[in-house]
């Protein structure tokens, strides 16, 4: 096992000691910076290119095997010593033994980040390491990436949550995270990422009320505020001074922010004696600031400004503002007070930002930003990671492009980047990006960039989960695609159409009259076309091309029922929900039989196999021949020696028709209790089915095969978590069971979801090869 640790790469600024070569590199995902690669994402191998990129299922025998570091020792740079928080440091230290999950909180410029960085360095480390970084404008998904990527040897690949959950079970790391912008449940999404590790989180306010520790950081005291400026002047004060400067501390409230600008507006008397600012100037130091600034530091800063709370390596800085030496320029900004060093690089302090504006209201010329931001990112030494610590400057940029009515500058940089940000495993910001890009394109009137961002989306929410939105996303793409006369970008849409539910299982919920941006499809996990953010379903209406809000669920304008625009005619539109055609009922995902895109697939575990007769990555056994294990499925080409096991799918269709004819969409369900498992569940192939309750903390529901063999599975548990054991059928001679797996169920906190793992018990005559996780939704 591998073991990291050093420093994550420290900018250039005061208090920058070097420690030797930062070891960011030995965790973070360095894939060349051109337009193409390949990453996996739980159980999808992805080709990413900057036409449109392409999915492929892969088996778990051919995932990939992340290798456990031996320990993780990720800290920030190095600082001098913070004044006056030995006692803040010991309570932080005790907070820290007491509980797994502790906040550090206060107002802005009180030193929050100063003492956690201090904390990181100097407080005894987890037993399995430490590990610091910034979460501003970062999804909860990006930063458990990141702690993965830190504590585990998988470069580019980014497992599913209940995966990855597994991996971080017993990982005892502790988590230093500044600036923490997340909501209360997000927040313990994160713990719950990495269930054994220690989270310190620093923040403005205190959000977790009632759980955990916490620790409310205050300004320093009078002698600790004295004892910062006389560091910070390199000067005793004079006695002449002291009463200003106890005047000083007590107007700022000892926040050391004040007290550093202070100290940078002090100048000498003709003797040579240290003058303070006076303590009546304490509201009005910026404007004073601001103007004993050089050009160069102006520059810089109103470059910082216009990107508000984005974080910017001094090398753009340079690049942008035609600084000679912008680490030194940036530096003396952070002296000064005015901009904040990061790991990444500088930021302006927030109240620095409305000054700046009132002074130059024009901003940053964005023509400029987004053209270097795009040729930055096309660069071949650009990796992926970079690209993805510039995230919100990037979000920026194409925001300003946009104010100031250039949409096109938007889509170019939007464009130049999202093949990198993809390649980074951080899909939040990758989102993000995707949406600005298309709704630049939409006001462009660039109908080959909405056809490229819609796809990516498309992909992005397959990647994340979201597979009915994908589905229509995907629909959408075809026909942008198509009307194009791009063959190769229908194709690679059409590619990834397989991996979506069946037509007949996007039912979108009763909702606004008209079809209004926002109508939720197909109950996929509670999402709805435009709440994944920024996200519109057609960037012009919400809604697929050619459907209509008020058409039976699944029906698509102009074409059979249950079949999704831009799809081969072949996919069987009148056939019972979940029944496949004759000719393509069986066929596996990355198999090439001839059959259309959205082929029912068994939804839980596909094809298992002997180990004599081993299968390849898209379900083909070595003859070439495949075998389908789904609902009414049907075998296509050579049928070989196979083992299927088969999960609660069959009794799905009737219960789906059962429902639609008492007009009961499932998705318009009542709320039900947080850890009830009965009900019925649309698994995340989009088969739906039923688990009724069986007596006091038991639950049963049918499984059924290919061949008619069926079995009722017994489950138990409670609060939230089930167990159950199935059995596992040869279908090659459709009934004899030769083994069990190991069902696992955890429901979600609201009930609206589960995480379901399947685990084989094989006595080593046979091998389940599609044996994993995956996500269940509730419908009623």
């Amino acid at each position: 096992m591998a073991e990291t640790n050093g420093g994550v790469r420290e900018p250039h600024g005061p208090d920058h000691d070097e420690e030797g070569p930062s070891a960011r590199g030995d965790h973070r995902i360095d894939i060349a910076g051109n337009a193409s690669g390949t990453v996996i994402a739980g159980n999808h191998n992805v080709v990413i290119d900057a036409h449109g990129s392409t999915v492929n299922l892969l088996p778990p025998r051919e995932r990939p095997r992340p290798v456990r570091r031996e320990r993780v020792a990720l800290v920030p740079r190095r600082q001098r010593e913070p004044v006056g928080r030995e006692a803040d440091l010991e309570e932080l230290e005790s907070a820290l033994h007491g509980h797994g999950l502790v906040q550090l909180w206060g107002p802005p410029g009180v030193g929050k980040s100063t003492l956690l960085r201090h904390a990181a360095r100097c407080l005894e480390p987890g037993p399995d390491g430490v590990l610091f970084f910034n979460a501003a404008h970062r999804e909860v998904e990006d930063l458990a990436q990141e702690i993965f990527e830190a504590c585990y040897e998988a470069p580019g690949y980014a497992p599913t949550g209940p995966e990855l959950r597994r991996l971080m079970a017993g990982v005892r790391v502790t988590v230093y995270a500044d600036d923490v912008d997340l909501t209360p449940e997000q927040l313990r999404l994160l713990a719950d990422a990495a269930p054994d590790a220690t989270f310190v989180l620093a923040n403005r306010e205190r959000s977790l009320l009632g759980e955990g520790g916490h620790l409310e950081l205050r300004g320093l005291d009078r002698a600790a505020g004295l004892e910062l400026l006389t560091r910070e002047l390199g000067h005793p004060l004079p006695q002449g001074e002291l009463v200003a400067a106890n005047e000083l501390c007590m107007l700022s409230l000892g926040r050391p922010l004040l007290l550093l600008r202070a100290a940078g507006l002090a100048g000498f008397d003709t003797s040579g004696e240290v003058t303070l600012p006076r303590p009546a100037e304490i509201e009005g130091l910026l404007p004073l600031l601001l103007d004993r600034l050089d050009a160069a530091a102006v520059t810089a800063l109103h470059l910082l400004a216009t990107l508000r709370d984005a974080e910017v390596d001094p090398v753009h800085v340079g690049a942008l503002c035609g600084v000679p030496e912008p680490a030194v320029v940036c530096g003396r900004l952070a002296e000064l007070g005015l901009a904040v060093v990061t790991e990444r690089g500088y930021r302006s302090v927030a109240d620095v930002v409305p000054e700046v504006r009132r002074r130059s209201p024009e901003g940053f010329p964005a023509d400029r930003l987004c053209d270097h931001f795009a040729r930055w990112a096309a660069l071949p030494t650009t990796t992926p990671a970079q690209v993805a610590d510039h995230g919100r400057a990037l979000e920026l940029a194409a925001e300003l492009a946009e104010q100031q009515g250039r949409p096109d500058l938007a889509v170019r940089v939007a464009r130049a980047v999202s093949p990198v940000l993809a390649q980074s495993l951080r899909f939040g910001v990758w989102g993000r990006l995707l949406d600005q890009g298309q709704n630049a394109a939409q006001q462009a009137g660039d109908v080959t960039a909405r056809a490229y961002f819609t796809h990516e989306k498309a992909i992005r929410c397959l990647l994340i989960g979201r597979r009915v939105l994908a589905a229509v996303l995907l629909a959408e793409a075809v026909v942008l695609w198509r009307q194009l006369g791009d063959s190769e970008g229908v194709n690679a849409a059409l590619n990834a159409q397989q991996y979506t539910p069946p037509p007949s299982s996007l039912t979108p919920d009763a909702g606004p009259p008209g079809g209004d941006v926002g109508t939720t499809l197909g109950n996929d996990a509670g999402t709805a076309a435009g709440t994944d953010p920024g996200t519109t379903v057609g960037a012009d209406a919400g809604t697929a091309p050619g459907t209509t809000s008020g058409t039976d669920p699944g029906t698509t304008v102009g074409t059979d029922p249950g079949t999704v625009p831009g799809t081969d005619p072949a996919v069987a539109s009148g056939a019972d929900p979940g029944a496949a055609s004759a000719a393509d009922a069986g066929a596996q995902p990355g198999v090439d039989t001839g059959g259309a895109p959205n082929t029912p697939v068994d939804p839980v575990t596909q094809l298992a196999t002997n180990p004599s007769g081993a299968t390849t990555a898209g379900g083909a056994a070595a003859g070439g021949g495949t075998t389908a294990v789904g609902v009414g499925a049907l075998s296509t080409g050579v049928i070989t020696t196979l083992v299927g096991i088969v999960a609660a799918i069959a009794i799905g269709v009737g219960i789906y028709q059962e429902q639609a004819s008492n007009d009961e969409s499932p998705t318009s369900s009542t709320s039900t209790p947080s850890d009830e498992l009965a009900g019925v569940w649309r698994d995340g192939q989009g088969n739906v089915f039923r688990i009724t309750e069986s007596g006091d903390g038991s639950y049963q529901f049918k499984m059924q095969g290919n061949c008619g063999g069926s079995s009722t599975v017994e489950i138990t548990g409670s609060s939230g978590s089930y167990s159950a054991t199935v059995p596992v059928w040869d279908e090659s001679s459709c009934g004899t069971t030769v083994g069990e797996a190991d069902l696992r169920i955890d429901v979600d906190s609201d009930g609206s979801s589960a995480d379901v793992e399947m685990t084989e018990k094989s006595d080593g005559t046979w091998k389940c090869y599609t044996c994993g996780t995956q996500s269940w939704t509730r419908l009623s």
